[in-house]
C-alpha cells in the first residue's frame, strides 16, 4: 500500500520530536537527467518528503518562479508519462522517500483518472496535490486513487472557514496541505504566528499530519514554521536555484542540493532544546 509510506515517515518524525522537511521541484527541469539527479540527491540533503510537479501550460496556483520552472521542463520535453518514469528511476534507489505529485486535473483527465492511478502507484508515487479540482467534483478522482492505494492530499487556505473545512478534508489521507498565504506561491511570506492556530484548525478538523507551504523561502522562515506544522513546505527557493544556476552556468544540481540542505538545517533544528516535540 503506497500511501504507508507517508504514514510511515510522519510517524517517524512525530517520534523523533521534529518537523519534517519538504521538499518541491519541477519533473524536467531543466532537463530529465539533471532533474532525475537533484531528485535522488534530495534525502541525502535532508528532505523527508519530495513533491514532484508535473509540467503543465496554464497552472494558476504557481507564481512567477513555478511558472518558468514549468516551462523550461515543458521546453525540455517532459510530459506526464515522463514524470512517471522519472519517479519510477528514482525508485531504484530509493523505496522509503514518500513522493507526492502535484499538478492540475486536465493531464491526469486526458490520460484516464483509473489507468494513471494504476501507473502511478506502480512508478512508485504515494499521493497527489491537484490543485483545480474542488471537493465537490473530486468523487471520480478520489475513487480511482483510492483503488490504486494513493492519498489524495488536498489544500486549506486562510481562507477556508469552518463551513468549508470538513468538506475540504473528506477523502485526504497522508497529510493536509495548508497554504500560509493567499495568493501564488513565491510571491508573499509566511507568518507563523498566524500559521500557528490555522494549523491547530485543521488537525482537528482532520485528525493528520499538517505541512505547510507558499512563502517559506529561507531556513530562518522554515525553522519558524517548523516550531508549529508537522513539515514545511518549500518550492519556489528550489526552483530559483535551477533558474540561477543556468543563468550563472554553474551546476544546477548543486545548487538546488546545497539549498535544499540548508533548509533541511533549518527545519531540523527548530525545535531543539524544546520538550513538546509535537507541531
Amino acid at each position: 500500500m503506497t500511501t504507508a509510506r507517508i504514514d510511515a515517515r510522519f510517524a517517524a518524525l512525530k517520534a523523533q520530536g521534529r518537523a519534517g522537511f519538504v521538499a518541491y521541484v519541477m519533473a524536467g527541469d531543466p532537463d530529465a537527467e539533471t532533474a532525475l539527479a537533484i531528485l535522488r540527491g534530495l534525502p541525502g540533503a535532508g528532505a523527508d518528503l519530495i513533491e514532484v510537479g508535473f509540467p503543465f501550460s496554464d497552472p494558476m496556483a504557481e507564481g512567477p518562479p513555478v511558472q518558468r520552472a514549468a516551462q523550461r521542463g515543458l521546453k525540455a520535453g517532459m510530459t506526464l508519462k515522463g514524470t512517471l518514469e522519472l519517479i519510477r528511476r528514482f525508485r531504484e534507489g530509493d523505496a522509503e522517500t514518500p513522493v507526492i505529485l502535484m499538478g492540475y486535473l486536465n493531464p491526469l483527465d486526458t490520460w484516464g483518472l483509473e489507468p494513471f492511478a494504476r501507473a502511478a502507484a506502480e512508478a512508485g508515487v504515494d499521493g497527489l496535490i491537484i490543485v483545480d479540482c474542488p471537493p465537490e467534483e473530486a468523487g471520480p478522482l478520489v475513487a480511482a486513487l483510492e483503488a490504486a492505494d494513493l492519498s489524495l492530499i488536498r489544500l486549506a487556505t486562510p481562507t477556508t472557514d469552518d463551513k468549508r473545512l470538513p468538506a475540504v478534508v473528506k477523502g485526504t489521507s497522508g497529510f493536509v496541505y495548508y497554504v500560509s498565504v493567499a495568493g501564488v506561491t513565491g510571491v508573499k511570506e509566511a507568518d507563523a504566528a498566524a500559521v500557528a492556530p490555522a494549523v491547530a484548525r485543521v488537525k482537528a478538523a482532520s485528525g493528520l499530519p499538517v505541512a505547510v507551504g507558499f512563502g517559506i523561502k529561507t531556513p530562518e522562515r522554515a525553522a519558524e514554521v517548523a516550531r508549529v506544522a508537522d513539515a514545511v513546505v518549500v518550492g519556489s527557493a528550489l526552483v530559483d536555484e535551477v533558474a540561477a544556476g543556468l543563468e550563472m552556468n554553474e551546476d544546477v544540481t548543486t545548487r538546488v542540493l546545497n539549498k535544499a540542505a540548508a533548509l533541511a538545517k533549518g527545519v531540523r533544528g527548530a525545535r531543539e532544546g524544546r520538550k513538546d516535540g509535537d507541531g
